[in-house]
């Protein structure tokens, strides 16, 4: 989560354009001092940049040296730009445009199309990979659902990097760019992709910032227009725009040189985009007289976690590494780096789910806690390990707060009340204004205590006790706040997108982690292979592997562990090798001379699982004999596409009573069991607990929840068998 969710504080507007500047280090203050001319800072991780930028662009505005129209902040992501956007507001400099770069393109194309062209613009293609289809389709080229999505990355590659149908398969050569197919047809089918746009008259989001750059080259008068509104640039994560984005902000600039881009060569992990550090790289030449600011004090974690990413980077190689920042972390020490081998997969997604159970009943709270892994495919078997812990979990790019359902309804029972006033009997005891909102979301489902277990009960309660929390924090920044004063917070938060904490460890890829900290990270899976990923071929490649880890380890505030396993299902060959970064820095690995022999200077544990769940040989289908590698499964003993021998209506009342269980729990079903593991009991039938037990997802601490329901249910009983009656 970011620095702006992890405290839900509301610090007061500064009174002057002097205390915008108070508790910054001397380096976010040279950044902030810094109003004129070009600017570049190089800000490592957890450094504060987006609160130097932030209150660079406040002090110029609250300073009368920037207005705030004439601001115009750009980053990468919506979420950042809410972040910023709701920053600058707590600046007192709420008035300054902080959008993506689509996100103002696409205003500016809107505004100004009907003059350039005439007419409307056309239609935004919302999900382009459905005419990508039609045009392999139509260029008689099959693409299963991997290739098509493969393709469709190809077709935004070429286009951000200026790249036309009949150039790419030449681009693809001169790139060392490893295509999923052959380039040619690649191309053909790009080339009919823009011809089916064309016939439909609509675009995609590439052609927003394309055809955005075609009007400003083609007419001067609508460039000099946008010049003379905008006067000031702020870029943020420079070293991950694109040839496309950097040519649209040339054009933005003009002639003008009042620039200020922030960026770290060492988080460039965009390529595949089309993105670029060189243009991070390349600042100082394009612009001799720039102010250069280096931010390396770390904010965020401790010194152990510095020391590993420091030294994760030391043993880089290329441009980036050669401008790479040496962090100094600012906090207390803490514990050191974990780094945990074990036997297979499963057995590693169990002594994780373990060990977050462990943090968790340590006082760490669930969403201060993340599982990060190479590509979304490893989520399922850490989806289940944590699902069979008990452990509530959220996938990362789920629901935005201010649009899960019952924080709509928080938000309209709050709204009705303000309106109310004191005609409201709910608040007719309730004293000040934290008091009037647990009074009223109390109707939506807030206790003062928190349901048991987790679940679809827990999530609710948790959005709500999230508002109660800001409503609180709230009425300590601004005393006297009316509830009227909160349901105009809420709405501009919503449009923000800057929502309070809510509860569940956070399951994300490492590209969708970027930007993101907690308290504890696990970064999981971490072989040979894996990381750096099996297609990273060149130099390049296997560089950019190593940054990816490197944004990884820099997420962890305090707890960090490493994991990887040597083999991939439960008895495989014990094959696999811990990630060749990891060398030097894992004990036992060899030395990193320069570096220094603290790093790592934990130890490497040996992680283990129940040992009921390690079988003496591959574990096999029980229909066809073939081995079996997924998780899903192996937890049926079979293929998925053999055929079963379930026992339907066994497996009804299974479903039925797990329900029941859930109910009464407060969690969601698969907490109980999942559905992959029910089908297995009803397949398998078992008469023992030994029986039950060595069934994939049935845990010791399940076997003695629920064990003797479930053997009962089995044996065609109603209930659980008794002292082995029946």
């Amino acid at each position: 989560m970011t620095a702006a969710t992890h405290s839900t504080l509301f610090p007061q507007v500064p009174e002057t354009a002097d205390a915008v500047l108070d508790g910054l280090d001397p380096e976010q203050r040279e950044v902030a001092l810094a109003l004129n001319g070009p600017v570049c800072v190089l800000a490592g991780a957890g450094t504060g940049k987006t609160r130097a930028i932030t209150h660079r662009i406040a002090y110029g505005v609250r300073a009368g040296i920037l207005q705030p129209a004439s601001v115009l902040a750009v980053t990468f992501t919506n979420r950042a730009a809410g972040e910023m956007r709701g920053r600058l507001r707590q600046l007192g400099a709420g008035g300054v445009q902080a959008r993506t770069f689509h996100s103002a393109a696409l205003r500016q194309l809107q505004f100004f199309w009907p003059k350039a062209v005439g007419g409307e613009l056309p239609r935004l293609l919302e999900r382009k990979v459905q005419v990508v289809a039609e045009a392999a389709a139509r260029c008689r080229i099959r693409l299963d659902r991997n290739e098509l999505r493969d393709v469709t990355g190809e077709i935004e590659w070429a286009k951000v990097t200026q790249t036309v149908p009949a150039d790419y398969p030449a681009a693809v050569a001169k790139s060392l760019r490893d295509a999923p197919r052959d380039p040619a047809e690649i191309g053909q089918i790009y080339s009919m992709y823009e011809q089916l746009k064309r016939d439909r008259s609509v675009i995609d989001f590439e052609d927003v910032l394309l055809l955005t750059v075609g009007i400003l080259q083609d007419r001067h008068d609508i460039a000099e227009q946008i010049r003379r509104q905008y006067q000031h640039f702020v870029v943020d994560e420079y070293q991950d725009v694109s040839p496309l984005q950097q040519r649209l902000l040339d054009l933005w600039l003009g002639d003008r040189d009042n620039l200020c881009v922030v960026g770290d060569a060492s988080q460039t992990i965009y390529s595949f985009t089309g993105a670029t550090p060189d243009h991070l790289l390349n600042f100082r030449t394009r612009h001799p007289g720039a102010t250069v600011v280096k931010l390396v004090r770390d904010y965020r974690s401790t010194p152990q976690v510095v020391h590993l990413a420091n030294g994760l980077l030391s043993q880089a190689r290329g441009r980036a590494a050669e401008h790479r920042l040496e962090l100094i972390s600012q906090r207390d020490p803490g514990p050191e780096p974990v780094y945990t081998e074990y036997a297979d997969e499963p057995t590693e997604a169990e002594g994780t789910a373990r060990r977050v159970r462990d943090l968790i009943a340590a006082g760490v709270p669930a969403g201060e806690i993340a599982v990060l892994y190479r590509i979304n495919a490893q989520s399922e078997v850490y989806e289940q390990a944590l699902a069979d812990a008990g452990v509530p979990y959220q996938l990362r790019g789920a629901e935005r707060f201010f649009e899960r359902q019952e924080v709509r309804e928080a938000g309209i029972a709050l709204r009705g009340a303000a309106r109310a006033g004191g005609n409201d009997s709910l608040l007719d005891d309730a004293e000040g204004l934290p008091a009037q909102v647990r009074a009223v979301l109390s109707t939506k489902g807030w206790t003062s205590t928190p349901p048991a277990g987790s679940g679809a009960v827990r999530d609710r309660w948790e959005s709500l006790a999230a508002l109660v929390r800001l409503a609180e924090d709230f009425d300590r920044a601004r005393p006297g706040a009316t509830l009227s004063d909160l349901v105009a917070e809420l709405d501009e938060r919503a449009a923000a997108q800057h929502a309070p904490t809510v509860q569940g460890v956070t399951l994300a890829s490492l590209h969708a982690a970027k930007g993101l900290e907690w308290d504890a990270v696990f970064l999981v899976g971490l072989t040979e292979g894996m990381m750096p990923i099996t297609y990273a071929k060149t130099d390049e490649q296997v560089e950019e592997e190593r940054r990816l880890l490197y944004v990884g380890v820099t997420r962890a505030r305090v707890h960090l562990t490493l994991s990887w396993a040597l083999s991939r299902s439960p008895g495989g060959r014990a094959n696999r090798r811990p990630s060749r970064f990891l060398k030097g820095l894992r004990p036992g690995s060899g030395s990193l001379g320069t570096v220094g022999s603290a790093i790592g200077s934990g130890s490497v544990e040996r992680g283990t699982g129940p040992v009921r769940r390690k079988p003496r040989g591959p574990v096999r289908c029980r229909v066809c004999g073939t081995t079996l590698t997924e998780a899903g499964a192996m937890k049926l003993m079979r293929c998925e596409d053999c055929p079963s021998d379930m026992d339907e209506a066994l497996y009804e009342r299974l479903r039925d009573w797990r329900s029941e269980q859930a109910t009464q729990l407060g969690q969601p079903a698969y907490c109980v069991f999942t559905d992959k593991t029910l089908m297995a009991i009803a397949e398998r039938v078992p008469a023992t607990g030994g029986e039950l037990s060595s069934i994939s997802g049935v845990t010791a601490r399940k076997l003695d929840r629920f064990g003797a329901e479930v053997l009962a249910i089995c044996a065609g009983q109603e209930g659980p068998t008794d002292g082995g009656e029946g």
